[in-house]
């Protein structure tokens, strides 16, 4: 439909009428085209930009089809066809006619002044800086720039290296490193700084992608990285169309156990899982994947019979969960990253999540489960234990969780003492040598209000954590004991890194 229609009516209409109803178009064009050319000059840059279109804009208003020069053009049209239909010009007409022309040009006249101070205003204010939301000064304070500095003034121990020598459970040097080479040239000496023996990826892929990932590991580092494989539950399906993916096929539980039969003999030491199981994945018909449906139980049952320990990521922080509004203690945190909210009825509550989980570890009792992120439930450590008395195959590892341990230092304490045998070191790394170590300074010494975490404050929720100070023994079966005896592949690699760092350490100083 053309813009100039609404206006043809006019011209049908008796005189008196027309002259009413112009008005309410000349109100209404007025509008409709102050917002269009601020709404343009918005959108402008700089200062000159909104300056040169302001002058265009006036310019052409009355000589491009804008509501108002539509308006003016329809009525004088309107006009000459009734004199010619009456074959002259009565005195009443021509004072008609007058009072139409007059009524244009104030129009007009209003029309130049409305939008003359209306688009200088937009300028000034478009161009005034906003004030500044830093909070000095008496000014409101944005929460992203909130960076307290505490007045405390407390001792630092942080160590430089692991007390004991370390087994790292939970790493990704796939996705972080991107099988640079120099990247893992970087990390591995981080680690033997840092007294790492052995680090575990849980990125190994499955088939080609396994291969490709041991050749980047185990070219040069192959006594220093264990490998656990994945799923690939889409295969060679449209990710736009579930009812393609693999996982749908009737035989895809039998096909996975294989494979991973193959990559058993090939190296691999366990299996992950992440948390696109029951948060995204999808079956043919829009809905969600459950985490403890049965067409996968061959998959957990063949790991446990080839001695495949499943590490596994199911949901996310309890605040993921909830709202994201005032209340939600990391709200800072999602709202820099708010696809990381769960929040909502297209997803399973965390409980639900939690307890299908559970549900496959009770229906597996022969295959161990370690619980990535303390089982993601470090909110409520009573409730972690009791999972961890009802499955005496369930494993737990704080990887990217100590900001929720220490900020609850007395029960994570008592948590790790308690359940010393059951939980094993991991990082979620690589990351900086500087975060690295807050997990010797958190673990091992008593230090009290310090960061979680090498990134400006708050990189998750607005609090410091403290130190634990655990005793030795607790810290050995962290570090190395219990991994040595849940992952296939550990001991040996643990053994020869020992070794070695005896025989450096014997040998005479250059």
């Amino acid at each position: 439909m053309s813009q100039a229609k609404p206006w043809r009516s006019l011209r049908r209409l008796p005189t008196p009428y027309r002259y009413s109803m112009s008005r309410s178009l000349i109100a209404n064009g007025l509008c409709k085209t102050t917002r269009e050319l601020r709404s343009r000059v918005l959108n402008l840059g700089d200062a000159a930009s909104k300056t040169r279109a302001c002058k265009h804009f006036l310019s052409v208003l009355f000589r491009e089809r804008t509501p108002a020069a539509v308006l003016h053009w329809r009525i004088s049209k309107s006009s000459s066809a009734g004199r010619t239909a009456a074959g002259g010009r009565s005195r009443n007409q021509e004072l008609w006619n007058l009072a139409s022309a007059s009524t244009i040009l104030l129009a007009r006249l209003i029309c130049w002044l409305w939008i003359s101070i209306g688009l200088v205003t937009t300028i000034v204010a478009a161009d005034e800086p906003a004030p500044a939301l830093d909070g000095r000064d008496g000014r409101e304070l944005l929460l992203r720039k909130f960076r307290p500095r505490s007045m405390l003034r407390l001792p630092d121990h942080t160590p430089s290296e692991a007390r004991y020598v370390a087994v790292d459970v939970h790493t990704h040097p796939r996705y972080r490193l991107r099988h640079d080479p120099k990247g893992l040239d970087a990390l591995v000496r981080m680690m033997d700084r840092n007294r790492i023996a052995v680090c575990v990826s849980m990125d190994g892929g499955l088939g080609d992608d396994f291969a490709e990932h041991a050749k980047y590991l185990w070219s040069k580092y192959r006594e220093r990285f264990v490998i656990f494989v994945n799923i690939d539950w889409r295969g060679d399906g449209q990710s736009d169309d579930p009812a393609t993916w693999d996982c749908h096929r009737p035989d895809f539980g039998r096909r996975m156990a294989r494979a991973l039969a193959d990559a058993k003999r090939q190296g691999a030491s366990g299996l992950k899982v992440f948390k696109r199981l029951g948060l995204t994945y999808k079956n043919p018909d829009g809905s969600l994947i459950a985490v403890d449906d049965v067409r996968w139980d061959p998959i957990w049952q063949a790991c446990g019979e080839l001695g495949l320990p499943v590490l596994i990521h199911t949901a996310d922080p309890a605040a993921f969960f909830e709202p994201v509004d005032e209340q939600n203690e990391r709200w800072e945190e999602l709202s820099r990253h708010p696809d990381w909210s769960f929040h909502g009825p297209q997803f399973p509550s965390r409980e639900a999540l939690l307890a299908a989980r559970n549900r496959v570890i009770a229906r597996h009792p022969k295959t161990t489960f370690i619980g990535a992120h303390l089982a993601n439930h470090p909110e409520d450590l009573k409730a972690v234990g009791r999972w961890l008395d009802r499955y005496p195959n369930l494993m737990v590892e704080p990887a990217s969780r100590i900001g929720e341990l220490g900020r609850q230092p007395y029960t994570a304490r008592a948590f790790l003492l308690k359940y010393s045998d059951r939980i094993m070191l991991g990082t979620d790394g690589p990351w900086p040598e500087a975060r690295v170590r807050l997990y010797w300074r958190f673990f091992e010494t008593r230090d009290e209000h310090f960061p979680y975490s090498e990134k400006p404050f708050p990189p998750q929720g607005f609090w410091r954590i403290h130190g634990l100070g655990l005793p030795d023994k607790t810290l050995r079966a962290l570090y190395q004991g219990n991994a040595v005896r849940v992952i296939p592949g550990v001991a040996s690699r643990l053994e020869t890194f020992q070794k070695k760092l005896a025989a450096d350490n014997e040998a005479p100083a250059p």
